[in-house]
C-alpha cells in the first residue's frame, strides 16, 4: 500500500520538518537531566562547556537530513529533555518553523 505525502506529513511531521533541531546552537541544552542520561549521549555530540548538544551552526549535530524534506535524530530515544518537549504545533515549533520559511502545523 502507498502512502502518499501529505498522511506521512499528518502521522509524523517531525521527520520531515527538523526545524526546531536547527533554530540555534543555544537551543539544544541540557536543564533536567540526570548524569546517567547525559552519560548516553555520545560524547562527541556534546558541546565543549558539556551544556548541550554540539552544533554545526545553528543545527544540532545528531540532526541529519534536510530541513523541510527528511531528517531524524541520530540520539533519538536518548535525546535532552528540551528536545523531547517541543511538540508538533506548539509556540517553538512555530517559531522554528517560520525561521525556515516553513507553514506553521495546522
Amino acid at each position: 500500500m502507498q502512502t502518499s505525502d501529505s498522511a506521512i506529513h499528518a502521522e509524523s511531521p517531525c521527520q520531515i520538518c527538523g526545524a526546531c533541531c536547527s533554530y540555534s546552537p543555544n537551543w539544544p541544552r541540557f536543564t533536567t537531566e540526570d548524569d546517567a542520561a547525559l552519560d548516553l549521549i555520545p560524547e562527541n555530540l556534546v558541546n565543549a562547556k558539556m551544556s548541550g548538544m554540539r552544533c554545526d551552526g545553528d543545527r544540532c549535530s545528531a540532526l541529519s537530513g534536510n530541513i523541510g524534506v527528511a531528517t531524524s535524530c541520530g540520539i533519538y530515544a536518548d535525546r535532552p529533555e528540551v528536545c523531547r518537549t517541543c511538540m508538533p504545533g506548539d509556540p517553538e515549533c512555530t517559531m522554528a518553523r517560520r525561521k525556515h520559511g516553513l507553514p506553521a502545523l495546522i
